[in-house]
């Protein structure tokens, strides 16, 4: 099978991690890699042994060899960088967050239908076994009670902030903040393990430049809520659990699941449940994945998975925009 020819915006660490996983997959070479300063380029792609360096984007983005781009730059410019990808005949991986608001989730989502390609928000978890065992778990309580989802990790970025500096992952301008980074993680574990919810708020703690540091967004189900707790201002070790009459499930974290254990609610006794070893690449999964679907897009099950991506992505994005919404977080998306 021909490889896909990838291109990359973006020179972050999550692409470095991503590039690596999608050569061990054995499924993608480097074409090409974009950047506005032609010698980052050029530095990111020669370890991966890429084909081109690009300062111009539109060269990029219609640039004939490239089958599929991988999109990590700052939050705000995904959706105009994803528009253009996609207007341009490429298939799109798009790192979460991968729009800010529905409306360009509707509208990017619309080309790549029109166009016969794919789009996806490379959010990672979700396609972890251990994630999808957790979900297998959760189908089998008896009258879920909630759940307390925790992801919460300083970030050294922050001492930029202190200092009176903006980083981007904390400007506004850059659609920046703790929900738009890790909260984005406990948001889709909640919407994959539970649905969409009924209500959602967001208490949010804000820092200097406008965006929330941390804070504690609460999902109204039917029957329960589920809490969650999400920072880049401070460091939790909490474990995230979920709660039914019976049992309660209690593992290490939402995204790189490594333990999981059932509590019995009655008697406080604890059992091990067992679980896969974690991957040495976090993103080899989705990696691999993606590049099926791609390959595959005419087949039924390509095309269910897919759809079902899709709509989990679309399901995530709504919640989003409303908890940002609860908390006035103000982006320049013209919401």
């Amino acid at each position: 099978m021909t490889k896909l020819q990838l291109g990359v915006i973006g020179t972050s660490n999550i692409s470095n991690v991503f590039v690596q996983a999608a050569l061990e997959t054995e499924q993608y070479e480097l074409r090409a890699v974009y950047s506005r300063t032609l010698n980052k380029a050029e530095s990111f792609g020669e370890p991966y042994h890429s084909k081109e360096a690009i300062d111009d984007f539109a060269a990029f983005v219609s640039h004939e060899a490239i089958d599929v781009i991988y999109i990590a730059s700052p939050n705000s410019l995904h959706y105009e960088q994803s528009i253009q990808a996609l207007k341009n005949g490429k298939h799109v991986i798009v790192e979460k967050p991968a729009f800010t608001n529905p409306d360009q989730w509707e509208e990017a989502s619309k080309i790549a239908e029109e166009k016969g390609l794919v789009l996806v928000e490379a959010a990672r978890h979700i396609h972890e076994d251990n994630f999808k065992k957790v979900k297998e778990e959760i189908s089998q309580l008896n009258e879920i009670q909630g759940a307390t989802l925790t992801y919460m990790k300083y970030s050294s970025r922050y001492d930029l902030v202190l200092e009176g500096q903006e980083p981007n992952i904390f400007s506004p301008k850059f659609a920046g903040g703790a929900l738009m980074d890790l909260g984005i993680y406990t948001l889709y574990a909640a919407v994959s393990w539970f649905g969409e919810p009924e209500e959602a708020h967001y208490f949010a703690q804000k820092v200097r430049t406008g965006v929330d540091g941390k804070g504690t967004a609460v999902l109204r189900y039917n029957d329960f809520d589920v809490t969650l707790l999400f920072g880049k201002i401070a460091t939790s070790s909490l474990p995230t659990e979920i709660y039914s009459l019976e049992k309660t499930l209690r593992l290490n974290a939402v995204v790189g699941i490594e333990k999981l254990e059932e509590i019995n609610a009655k008697n406080s006794t604890v059992k091990e449940v067992a679980i896969h070893p974690a991957a040495e690449n976090t993103l080899y999964e989705e990696a691999r994945v993606f590049a099926e679907v791609i390959n595959h897009l005419e087949e039924p099950e390509a095309k269910e998975k897919l759809a079902e991506w899709t709509a989990l992505a679309k399901a995530v994005n709504r919640t989003l925009y409303k908890l940002r919404k609860s908390a006035d977080l103000s982006f320049n998306d013209g919401h």
